[in-house]
């Protein structure tokens, strides 16, 4: 970790600890949590023209107001746990932006008690969005310690209905499937077809689509009742690659 870095961190703790201590979910969190909400509010208007619209469904929102993202970062960044961008989180990978993970969660469009499919558990923050909002979750990671310490992470905070494996997540869960959504948190070069065979009719993907470490596009893809799949770009967005031996 270079000084300045160092420094920024010391300076974020000194401003956080005399309210947080150690962990927890104290008044100081809880408080930076309902800023970060206001931000993803703010972010959804501003991308209104894109996204088709300027509020998120209001159990999403509630979710994003819930879940202790601090719990989710490696311990010396719960500082910045809160701000409104992505993090990295070891191993080359990221915890998304807050907002992402927002306009994710409401784009596939979940009923409670829906079945859905996430590419790239990274440190399980997305999973435990869906997870509040009511959803069943399937969740795999490529990298295998990352995939670990996430499901860990789950249980220990008490999401009994994400279910976490490691592996190559281009060829789903089939056993599991079929899945009212599918959520993909690394770009990939085009859509998997394991991903849409195991979509099931009427459910709906986001995955973001481009050239690794570009400017790709966020895709929704929907499988009506035939089983005809319709795609159509929401915004430009950056995510790591989705990797594996595909």
């Amino acid at each position: 970790m270079n000084l300045r870095l160092l420094f920024t961190v010391l300076l974020g703790w000194l401003m956080l600890f005399p309210l947080v201590g150690m962990g927890g979910d104290s008044g100081a969190y809880s408080s930076a949590r309902q800023g970060m909400v206001k931000a993803i509010e703010a972010d959804a208007r501003r991308t209104s023209h894109y996204i088709g619209k300027a509020v998120f469904d209001a159990r999403v929102m509630s979710a994003m107001g819930q879940v202790p993202r601090h719990e989710f970062v490696p311990f010396l960044r719960r500082p910045f746990a809160y701000e409104n961008r992505p993090l990295a989180i070891g191993h080359g990978q990221t915890i998304s932006q807050p907002y992402i993970v927002a306009l994710m969660s409401d784009l596939v469009g979940l009923e409670r008690g829906g079945r859905v499919l996430e590419i790239g558990t990274g440190s399980g923050y997305q999973a435990a969005i869906l997870a509040e909002m009511g959803a069943e979750v399937y969740t795999i990671e490529i990298i295998e310690p990352l995939g670990k310490e996430a499901a860990k992470r789950l249980q220990k905070l008490g999401y009994r209905k994400v279910k976490a494996r490691v592996g190559d997540g281009y060829y789903g869960w089939e056993s599991a499937a079929p899945f009212d959504a599918i959520v993909v948190t690394a770009a990939a070069s085009h859509v998997p077809p394991p991903l849409i065979k195991q979509l099931k009719p009427g459910g709906r993907m986001v995955i973001p689509v481009g050239s690794r470490f570009m400017v790709q596009q966020l895709l929704l893809v929907e499988k009506d009742e035939a089983g005809e799949v319709i795609s159509r770009q929401m915004l430009p967005v950056r995510f790591v690659p989705l990797t594996g031996e595909h």
